[in-house]
């Protein structure tokens, strides 16, 4: 009679199994389980050291390595456990039942594996994208991209672990035919159920792709200013100037108008109007701002203007235009200038500034 054709891993299992065969059959079992646990330990080791040596060149850190290290061992671990209860037990009248338990198990670590695995090939994407163009928009833009697209892989690959799993049971298969024929009528529910999470994350995915908004852009939503902290497949967290997070439905920025502060570039300008009577020296305080914004880090060089841009009822409104790397230097700067200019219009020239009792009362809330 012609033997069956056996995978290479049972095979291995198999001249385990002869090699010994001088235990009993219930120690030749866990015999068999031992020497695949240490075969697993081993692998782990070796691949784990050679892909830290390969991947330290490229900048990723051993945390990501390590985090592989027992989900590969419970992969392999779980491949040898399962040839071995199919040599020894396979007729049993329970084998079926721990079979399936059994190939739960593997399912299980095997998921969690490639999961790490797509962290890790996440890790030296923007290493290698953060080497090229170090820590700028373009190093924003990918890890948005690639952070959406692992979420997606992750999603899907829960999917088909839980669907192997569960079409490994013969009941299950045998309500296929009936979840097909309905599958019409159960689609069309399941679309109205959950609509608007599936606007949500097909927005999640337009906003990562259109590069409407990217981690680490500052944006102003609901009239907050605030910096995008994390964007996933159903919201986007904004971090605001105060410390809370706003928490907004990846549709709110396929659907509503806001800002985007550094969309292009993180250079933004900005300025500080000021309110003095017709005697105030102009001259002095172009100079003065010309002084303070050299001797400011928080300038980027660009911008310097000051302009007297209206005049009326006795006063004039003098406005400061200037400029900075990104939103927070220029948040500082405007807040140094008017503050160093009206401590020294106070002190040099408090004849130019306004009776408190000429301006106009804010209203009463």
């Amino acid at each position: 009679m012609t033997e069956t054709p056996v995978a290479p891993i049972d095979e291995t299992v198999q001249d385990v199994v002869k090699a010994s065969s001088f235990l009993p059959e219930t120690l030749q079992f866990w015999a068999v389980i031992a020497v695949g646990a240490v075969i697993a330990a081993i692998l782990t080791f070796v691949f784990s050291g050679v892909f830290r040596r390969v991947l330290a060149h490229m900048g990723v850190e051993d945390a990501h390595v390590n985090s592989t290290r027992w989900p590969f061992f419970g992969t392999v671990t779980s491949i040898v456990a399962k040839s071995a209860f199919a040599i020894f037990y396979k007729d049993k009248s329970w084998y079926n039942g721990w079979q399936f338990v059994i190939l739960a198990v593997l399912v299980f670590f095997l998921t969690w594996l490639i999961i790490r695995i797509v962290r890790v090939i996440e890790e030296v994407l923007l290493a290698r994208v953060g080497a090229r163009f170090g820590s700028g928009r373009k190093l924003a833009k990918v890890q948005t991209q690639v952070g959406l697209l692992r979420r997606v892989i992750i999603a899907v690959l829960c999917v088909v672990a839980v669907g192997v799993v569960l079409l490994s049971i013969e009941q299950v298969r045998a309500l296929g035919a009936g979840l097909i024929a309905s599958a019409g009528l159960a689609s069309v529910i399941v679309g109205l159920a959950v609509q608007s999470t599936l606007a949500n994350v097909f927005a999640g995915l337009q906003i990562a792709f259109t590069d409407s908004i990217r981690v680490d852009d500052t944006v102003v939503v609901e009239q907050e200013r605030g910096t995008i902290e994390e964007i996933t497949l159903s919201y986007v967290v904004v971090l605001l100037l105060d410390g809370r997070r706003m928490i907004l439905p990846s549709t709110y920025f396929t659907t509503t108008p806001f800002e985007n502060w550094s969309r292009r570039s993180t250079e933004i300008a900005g300025n500080v109007v000021f309110q003095l009577k017709l005697n105030a020296p102009i001259d002095y305080l172009r100079q003065r701002t010309t002084e303070l914004l050299e001797s400011s880090d928080w300038w980027d060089g660009q911008r310097n203007a000051l302009n007297v841009t209206d005049v009326q009822g006795g006063l004039q409104t003098v406005t400061i235009f200037l400029s900075a790397r990104n939103p927070g230097d220029l948040w500082d700067l405007r807040n140094m200038i008017r503050e160093k200019l009206l401590s020294e219009l106070i002190t040099s020239y408090p004849e130019c500034l306004p009776d408190p009792r000429t301006i106009p009362a804010p209203p009463a809330v």
